[in-house]
């Protein structure tokens, strides 16, 4: 019996070649010609001898962003175990994520493991950490929005669309309506503390009588990875932050721990590796420093510098 080929990659670059996909599978997979819009390829030194010798390249393809671009290449239909051989296959440059191919639709592709470094339109969703409050800077995603514009001004944007006590539930519900004028690439999601709270008059140890926020983070995020992928954009999460926890205290009216807070990272960090979904961490650069906190939650500006320097290095 032939093993089902239940997955749909996009190729664009060597493994289109018979010799590449013998050396890796065995044999030769079926194809058909595809293309993916809203892209461009560049360079890419190879180091892997093993990667090197099986293409017989040194310099590969990755893909960036550029609008009204288009890339052409095969879909091909693979197994559970040729996936695995591919993924082995590529260098840690590349990450397989989902894109929607031109003809609408969706397959896995190799793409720059840096996701902000291959980006052209930015939108950023989420909270008052996002939206940039207690810097007069405007945060980490001015600062990431001054550095992106700079370097390509007439191609760059950024565009953030935080929102000071929106949760996850709702970003999901407002950012489907905001994107199509804005043409984003990638959408950056802030998961922020405000899916940790409880309200204060919540039990200790108990879930509230509606239900524990954190155990909806998955069905919120599935909810925004189809929106990004409908306007094929690359779903990037950020955050959360770390907390001072002896310093929150009633903050309007609802209880913030770092024991939940701990809880919606790992949530968020399980749910994005399961969905090979891009997660930057913004925990540890602000752990300990409960001095750079002007209320225990919200980052001073040298706290918002550390964040933007940490999601930085993602973009080169």
């Amino acid at each position: 019996m032939t093993a089902p080929r239940p997955h749909t990659l996009f190729s664009f670059g060597t493994l289109q070649d018979e010799r590449v996909q013998t050396a890796l599978f065995g044999h030769a997979v079926p194809t058909s010609a595809a293309s993916l819009a809203g892209h461009t390829t560049r360079p890419l030194a190879i180091t892997d001898e093993s990667v090197i010798a099986a293409s017989g390249l040194a310099v590969h393809l990755t893909l960036a962003r550029a609008i009204g671009a288009v890339v052409e290449g095969v879909v091909m239909r693979l197994t559970d175990a040729e996936l695995a051989a591919a993924d082995a296959y590529e260098v840690d440059d590349y990450a397989r994520r989902r894109v929607l191919l031109s003809g609408g639709e969706s397959a896995w592709a190799y793409l720059d493991a840096k996701p902000l470094r291959a980006a052209e339109r930015i939108v950023i969703v989420g909270d008052s950490i996002a939206y940039g409050r207690c810097d007069p800077r405007g945060g980490w995603a001015a600062r990431l929005a001054g550095a992106h514009i700079e370097g390509d001004e007439a191609a760059h944007r950024v565009f953030n669309l935080a929102v000071p006590g929106s949760t996850l539930a709702d970003v999901g519900e407002q950012t489907p309506a905001l994107l199509a004028a804005r043409r984003p690439d990638t959408l950056v999601v802030a998961a922020g503390i405000n899916d940790s709270a409880l309200p204060l008059d919540a039990p200790q140890g108990r879930a509230p009588e509606h239900g524990d926020p954190l155990e909806r983070i998955g069905e919120h995020l599935d909810s925004l990875a189809a929106t990004a992928l409908g306007h094929g954009a690359r779903l990037v999460v950020v955050g959360p932050t770390w907390l001072d926890e002896e310093r929150t205290g009633d903050y309007e009216g609802l209880r913030f721990t770092r024991e939940r807070a701990l809880a919606l990272r790992a949530t968020v960090r399980e749910w994005c590796g399961e969905h090979h979904v891009d997660h930057i961490d913004l925990w540890e650069p602000l752990r300990g420093r409960g001095d750079l906190l002007v209320d225990g939650l919200h980052p001073d500006a040298e706290g918002h510098r550390l964040l933007h320097r940490h999601l930085d290095a993602m973009s080169r």
